[in-house]
């Protein structure tokens, strides 16, 4: 089999859905040394460190994927979660304000948003990002389950009870 990078790509994918992370890592690798400037070679060796457990390497693979594509709101919202999970909340609130930039109808940034602002205690601004997010999407469970709580640590309990009618009323949860 030829050796291209879209091979090796789809070969690392494959061995990462299996959890051989190492070996798909190697395949990533070699495929970005034929194609280095492919943001989604870089994008994916990211989700796959991430996967591993290995938060430094997903990191700097995501943050080449976005100096090569800076304006992919994927890059953009796994950059921010990656930096939210190392507890650099600046940049992942810097991350979240680009992609939240490039696209205001992207209910997950919302939502990741929400979660920033939770994790400071803001829980009114966090409610707020849940309350956005829900009404772009009013089905987004993740962000019902995270406004409920929300209002749960402000003691709006109309508003928790609400949001669990909601949250048991979506198909599959």
């Amino acid at each position: 089999m030829l050796e291209t990078s879209e091979n090796l790509n789809n070969q690392a994918i494959e061995l990462a859905s299996k959890g051989d992370y190492d070996e798909a890592i190697a395949c990533f690798q070699r495929a970005i040394s034929i194609e280095k400037e492919n943001y989604l070679l870089w994008f994916n060796l990211g989700l796959t460190y991430r996967d591993a457990g290995n938060l430094n390497g997903a990191r700097a693979a995501l943050e080449k994927a976005y100096y090569i594509n800076p304006v992919d709101e994927e890059v953009l919202e796994t950059l921010a979660i990656i930096c939210y999970s190392m507890s650099d909340f600046n940049e992942a609130f810097k991350y979240t304000a680009e992609g939240l930039q490039l696209n205001e109808e992207n209910y997950r940034m919302w939502n990741t948003l929400g979660v920033l602002y939770f994790n400071q205690s803001d829980y009114g601004s966090a409610s707020e990002a849940f309350e956005q997010a829900l009404t772009i999407n009013p089905y987004y469970y993740d962000s019902l389950f995270n406004l409920r709580d929300a209002y749960g640590e402000m003691g709006n309990t109309i508003g928790m009870i609400e949001c669990s009618k909601r949250m048991a009323s979506l198909p599959s949860h």
